[in-house]
């Protein structure tokens, strides 16, 4: 390993050391199941825990463990969801559209700590707040003005904290100041997702995972899904593969952009250090168009970085080096610690920032989270557990907007290393 990195750094989550991902093999698959998730992170075990409570027969099958995926790889930040401006929603798909969505996007965030607490999961849940902070004077001004004229009726708790105030929130004075948004909360996702797999079994639900799905068929009025252990008959299918999307469904696979995000744990950091950095155990995002996002681990002994470190996609000790010198730039009491753990997932992007929820050809989906999935997914996939299931609460702003994709594209974001070129470049010009 590099000097950068401990001598027993791991290129794992970190988040795996106190919630490993479920492997436990599925000794019998079954042959016919009411309904067949495909993926196995925050969407598609909320999406199996509503319909197995809603009295159907579930199964989960993942292509690798259960878990693998995004859903134990992020940062454990959890914000409102919505990327798109409300003006440029309304413009682009209506004014009642754009409320849906909107009111989507807060509900999401509220109802993930609702079920937290509800169920009792065990997961250092936290309203914390979230400063996003500026990395100009420009995206100061554009932050300070969006929350002096928040769409009416969907203000949000925020306030501005000015450069000259910044230290009382991060130790740094990098940045130029930014924004608290109040009610944005953290999480462990690894053990967030470690409770929704014990929900999920005591709820009747079967995992399999290391179960890939090859093909899926029209039979009847349900589908037949192909494995490699034999064919399974469903009635409802679910695809909840979100950035690990693949082959299995053409249609999807170009409407999603497979983008790797990566992450670091520093080692065991000193009291002092922690509380200097981030005093007040908030979430932090910044305003670049390439950006990075950190936090505090739950117990405040490291600190967990990430963000987007290469035009094109690398490896966790690569990533980890790069990551490591960003963040000993930005906070030089860093100095001398090291990375404990590096790793990466894939994100799932769309062409125009926003999830999109719906029904192709009798496949229910939830796709492309673009980076803010830890408190949507899991809403999106209980929606479209009820949906299924006729409730009409399964409602969602979501699936009234078409999904676009893009002429050429089929899945591998060939124009992703020039585009993340042009962002780096206009985020040192403070375009």
């Amino acid at each position: 390993m590099d000097a950068a990195f401990t001598q027993d750094a791991k290129l794992t989550p970190f988040w795996w050391e106190a919630a490993p991902p479920y492997d436990t093999p599925l000794e019998n698959l079954p042959r016919k199941v009411d309904a067949l998730i495909i993926g196995s992170g925050y969407t598609g075990l909320h999406a199996a825990i509503e319909l197995a409570r809603g009295g159907r027969s579930v199964l989960v099958c993942d292509r690798d463990v259960i878990g693998n995926g995004c859903s134990t790889r992020n940062g454990g930040q959890i914000s409102t969801a919505v990327k798109p401006t409300f003006s440029a929603l309304a413009k682009a798909h209506g004014v009642e559209t754009a409320k849906a969505i909107f009111r989507d996007g807060r509900r999401s965030l509220a109802w993930t700590g609702e079920f937290i607490r509800a169920e009792g999961i065990d997961c250092d849940f936290k309203v914390c707040g979230r400063f996003h902070v500026a990395h100009n004077d420009k995206a100061f001004r554009a932050l300070a003005s969006s929350i002096a004229h928040q769409p009416q009726g969907f203000e949000v708790p925020a306030h501005v904290v000015p450069r000259a105030e910044q230290r009382r929130e991060l130790g740094t004075g990098i940045y130029h100041g930014g924004v608290i948004f109040e009610n944005h909360a953290s999480l462990d996702p690894g053990r967030y997702h470690a409770g929704l797999v014990k929900i999920a079994l005591e709820a009747g639900v079967l995992l399999a995972p290391r179960c890939e799905i090859t093909g899926l068929s029209k039979s009847g009025k349900g589908h037949r899904a192909t494995t490699a252990r034999g064919e399974i008959e469903a009635s409802d299918v679910v695809l909840a593969t979100n950035g690990y999307s693949g082959k299995l469904s053409p249609w999807h696979q170009r409407r999603v952009m497979p983008i790797g995000s990566y992450v670091i744990a520093t080692e065991e950091l000193p009291e002092h250090v922690v509380d200097e950095i981030i005093p007040k155990d908030r979430i932090v995002s910044d305003s670049r168009h390439v950006l990075y996002y950190f936090r505090a681990s739950p117990d405040r002994k490291r600190i967990i970085f990430g963000g987007r470190v290469s035009i094109s996609e690398t490896d966790p000790r690569t990533s980890g080096k790069i990551l490591h010198r960003e963040l000993v730039r930005l906070f030089p009491q860093l100095e001398g610690y090291r990375v404990s753990h590096s790793w990466m997932g894939f994100v799932g992007y769309t062409f125009d920032t926003l999830a999109h929820v719906g029904n192709r050809d009798g496949i229910h989906y939830s796709l492309g989270y673009c980076g803010s999935g830890v408190g949507m997914a899991g809403f999106q996939g209980r929606k479209i557990g009820q949906r299924i299931l006729g409730l009409a609460e399964g409602e969602t702003g979501y699936t009234r907007t078409p999904f676009p994709g893009r002429l050429y594209y089929s899945g591998k974001p060939w124009f992703l290393g020039p585009a993340i070129h042009v962002y780096r470049i206009r985020d040192r010009l403070g375009i």
